[in-house]
């Protein structure tokens, strides 16, 4: 993949066949098709782009037309991938006693960085079920799951990290799940795509406009980042044109196209409906990968 194209997802950066410094693996799970990357070498991931760590890639097809049965055989799968790094990263089962705070990135009054806040929205927390009785918690059927939407660094004038470490001292978990809205090289991922990493997550860096990283390093304690792809760069859907018509598009022309503040991101016209079907099917897979 050319260099000047912004992708979030870890199989849209250069990621081919197993060699030295990356593993990759790919199955079918149901409808879904899952890739795992394991970029484990400094040089490749500066090559890709990508920090050295685990990706987790669920292709389900466009998440706003899932059925009711698709829908539940997308959360399904993706509440495996979830469950099964969380507890990789963490060293524990998940069980009683388990810890997770879960972070929606992203500005709820911009529809396409709305994925993080409306995920919360739909997501059944229980901490204070805890605080209540333990036997509360037990009935729900899910362990310890509080939430926190830090908003954007442009209205609170406080980085999501800086939010969300102060909120992991209050509630100690045992891991952050940190969900956001990404950005992905074609138009066909648009809602229809899922990545999980054990890298952590830099707020606004899809847009080439990162603040504070959100990582172990920051935070204190683990953290996977969950997001789905929800924009395009302008160039890469000049691309395409040309790549249908026999030509293509390099670093050059592209830089042409971004000179004078014409470097812009694309949504969907439905992302409304996309964005809110999002936040339906993460928050039904964090409930179920975190269930008892």
């Amino acid at each position: 993949m050319e260099n000047w194209a912004r992708s979030d997802l870890a199989t849209e950066c250069g990621i081919g066949e197993n060699g030295t410094g990356i593993r990759v693996m790919e199955r079918e799970v149901g409808r879904c098709r899952i890739s795992r990357v394991q970029v484990r070498d400094e040089e490749v991931a500066a090559r890709i782009g990508k920090p050295v760590g685990r990706y987790v890639v669920v292709e389900c097809g466009e998440i706003g037309a899932l059925d009711d049965g698709e829908l539940d055989e997308t959360r399904r799968a993706l509440a495996v991938e979830i469950r099964e790094m969380a507890e990789r990263m963490t060293g524990k089962r998940v069980g009683m006693g388990f810890s997770v705070l879960v972070a929606g990135l992203g500005n709820r009054a911009v529809t396409p960085d709305a994925v993080g806040p409306e995920t919360v929205r739909h997501l059944a927390v229980t901490r204070h079920l805890r605080q209540q009785d333990a036997a509360l918690l037990a009935t729900a059927g899910l362990c310890e799951i509080s939430a926190v939407v830090p908003g954007v660094l442009g209205e609170t004038g406080v980085a999501a990290a800086e939010l969300v470490r102060g909120a992991v001292q209050a509630v100690e978990p045992d891991l952050v799940v940190a969900v956001d809205a990404l950005a992905a090289r074609t138009v066909e991922r648009l809602a229809a795509t899922v990545q999980l990493s054990d890298v952590g997550i830099c707020p606004g860096s899809g847009l080439g406009a990162g603040s504070f990283a959100l990582n172990g390093k920051t935070v204190g304690v683990p953290v996977m980042a969950l997001g789905v792809p929800t924009v395009v760069e302008s160039t890469t859907l000049v691309a395409d044109v040309l790549a249908a018509d026999g030509g293509r598009l390099e670093e050059g022309g592209a830089a042409i196209l971004r000179r004078g503040g014409k470097r812009f991101f694309v949504a969907p016209r439905e992302i409304d409906v996309l964005v809110a079907a999002s936040g339906v099917l993460l928050a039904g897979a964090i409930e179920r990968a975190f269930s008892l």
